[in-house]
């Protein structure tokens, strides 16, 4: 098993379970559009007996403006 913590942007704090430690970049799906994070630095915990890996995302971008809603 392996973990994105994600840092910045509407997730920040987040952490999300990763479906290969080896991605580069996440899109996640966001309101009506998608948010982009990329994995900064070496995996962490990759040992048999130290927990799940671990990997860093930080926020890049929104495909949509992130704000408030209206409603």
């Amino acid at each position: 098993m392996a973990i994105a913590r994600l840092h910045g942007g509407p997730l920040d704090g987040q952490v999300l379970p990763l479906e290969s430690p080896k991605l580069d970049e996440m899109i996640v799906p966001y309101g009506e559009g998608q948010i982009v994070y990329e994995r900064r630095g070496k995996l962490e915990h990759t040992g048999t007996d130290d927990g799940p890996t671990e990997a860093e995302f930080w926020f890049v971008e929104a495909t949509e403006d992130i704000g408030p809603s209206d409603d």
